[in-house]
């Protein structure tokens, strides 16, 4: 069965996805964006008809994206104690790269508004983590030190580097899995 071919939405979407990711956030143009999708600026605006629609819809795709990504990832970590705050840790590594959110950050600096359905998502993460872990407070440490993380490369601040990164996040694991230790 084929996949059904996407929408002019969808490539508008990805196109703007694709050039924050490449280019940084401040190089998301309308014409950009009609370019890398491969349409026209009237169809473009036919779809968002401002930028700031565009950029509302870009954090709204961000926000799904991470949320469907956790999901699937909980789901190999059921019988563990931290399960989510784990699935947090293990989303963040293999999906956090310094430029993910960029699209976020051009949305936030039109408006602070857009930054709303981030917001939602993430207080609602921190109430599972705090209802749902064997350790609550374990679990709100690795979110913050995630947090933590994905800003400092966000902001490419990263002072710690790959190596030491890894070997802190591996702790985080290794006492997530094992609360009692911690």
């Amino acid at each position: 069965m084929r996949k059904p071919r996407p929408t002019s939405r969808d490539r508008i979407l990805r196109a703007a996805t694709e050039i924050a990711r490449e280019q940084g956030a401040g190089h998301i143009s309308l014409d950009a964006v009609a370019a890398r999708a491969g349409l026209s600026k009237g169809g473009l605006l036919y779809n968002f008809p401002t930028k700031a629609a565009l950029m509302e819809a870009l954090v709204e795709v961000f926000v799904t994206e991470a949320a469907e990504s956790l999901e699937r990832i909980e789901g190999g970590y059921r019988d563990e104690p931290n399960r989510l705050a784990l699935a947090f840790l293990d989303a963040f590594r293999k999906n956090c790269r310094p430029r993910t959110g960029s699209g976020v950050l051009a949305a936030i600096a039109e408006d602070p508004g857009f930054v709303d359905p981030a917001r939602r998502f993430q207080r609602s993460l921190v109430a599972r983590l705090k209802a749902e872990s064997a350790d609550p407070d374990l679990a709100l440490t690795a979110f913050l030190c995630i947090e933590g993380l994905r800003g400092m490369e966000l902001l490419d601040m990263d002072s710690l580097g790959a190596e030491d990164t890894a070997r802190v996040l591996d702790r985080l694991a290794a006492l997530l899995r094992e609360p009692e230790r911690a």
